[in-house]
């Protein structure tokens, strides 16, 4: 059977067995992981407009208010992704975008949808 891959992120593959059919012995369960490039450009913008020393931790959980953000500043993250990464966020998915991970899963997502298909 042929698998149709719907995403250039990287992917792990886990086999599960299956059960009743010895044919099939297992399937493939795909999990989509975030760039490591494009979370360290979000981290890189992040801490640019938030200001903050080399040495705050930023992983991907990291909220923005955490860091000290408020709304003006998550709009001016957005706007510095937007410039950095060429791609344009609707304002319905800005409002979504609340910590580093939700970022990179948004940028990933809006690259991949202006790819050519193969």
């Amino acid at each position: 059977m042929a698998t149709q891959r719907l995403s250039s992120a990287p992917f792990v593959s886990v086999g599960l067995p299956k059960k009743g059919f010895p044919s099939l012995r297992s399937s493939l369960l795909r999990i989509c992981v975030a760039k490591a490039e494009t979370v360290d450009k979000v981290c890189e913008i992040v801490r640019k407009q938030l200001a903050l020393s080399s040495e705050t931790s930023l992983t991907p959980s990291s909220a923005f208010a955490d860091l000290g953000a408020d709304s003006l500043d998550t709009v001016e993250i957005v706007m510095g992704l937007e410039e950095a990464l060429d791609i344009t966020v609707e304002e319905e998915n800005s409002q979504n975008i609340t910590t580093i991970q939700a970022a990179t899963d948004l940028i990933d997502k809006l690259v991949d949808k202006r790819a050519p298909a193969a």
